[in-house]
């Protein structure tokens, strides 16, 4: 007797565990919660993830996985290496809907830096993302977008900006999060840009105005 067919694939229960972590925090969710989201039983996760750890790593081991499938995306969708690199940098900021949904991203980092398993997928998936930044930086200089340079130390620099930028967003929240991300990369990038490489209009990061009230000259 054959079993029978899932009707909810493990990557649409990720993909739910994904949702709900947005929603509360990973250290606050349980099984029950996914187990909504997703239109299946608290026991049936537990039979396919053993536990709500298990979940968790799972979820871990797809974000590493998906890496490549990101970059290649990027890829078709930009004839530019440099957009492509800017699409790939800012791909978190519209994952990210508000501060409190970063803020609760942000609680499973902790996860990752003080489990050793998680920590094991989390420097992989780092790794694989500098590397796809590397790769496209490299394409760049080859289209004469960029001078050449230390692609190796600019794509670390590239993601060690593009994380520590959305993060200030959160702190500052003036205007979207992707437009204010983007706008430090093209500082960033600035510097290295050659002429065909220079964007026909440079995303400017909202400002606040301030009133400046002249001083009147005292009469002599």
């Amino acid at each position: 007797m054959s079993p029978r067919p899932r009707t909810v694939s493990d990557t649409d229960i990720l993909t739910a565990t994904h949702r709900v972590i947005s929603r509360i925090g990973p250290a606050r969710f349980t099984l029950a919660d996914v187990a909504k989201e997703s239109g299946l039983s608290p026991a049936t996760l537990v039979q396919r993830f053993g536990s709500k750890r298990g979940l968790l790593l799972a979820l871990a081991e797809m974000a590493k996985d998906s890496v490549g499938a990101c970059f290649d995306a990027v890829r078709s969708a930009h004839r530019s290496p440099l957009d492509a690199l800017l699409a790939a940098a800012t791909e978190m900021t519209r994952q990210v809907k508000s501060p409190e949904e970063l803020a609760n991203g942000l609680a499973f980092l902790q996860i990752d830096l003080s489990d050793p398993d998680f920590h094991a997928l989390a420097l992989e998936n780092s790794r694989r993302i500098e590397a796809g930044y590397r790769d496209l930086l490299v394409d760049a200089v080859e289209a004469g977008e960029i001078r050449p340079c230390d692609t190796r130390h600019l794509a670390r620099t590239v993601g060690a900006v593009s994380g520590g930028s959305l993060i200030a967003w959160a702190i500052q929240r003036e205007g979207t999060a992707e437009a204010w991300v983007r706008a430090d990369l093209n500082t960033l990038l600035a510097p290295y840009r050659t002429t065909r490489g220079t964007p026909p209009s440079r995303v400017r990061r909202p400002t606040r105005h301030l009133r400046v009230t002249a001083r009147k000259r005292p009469r002599e």
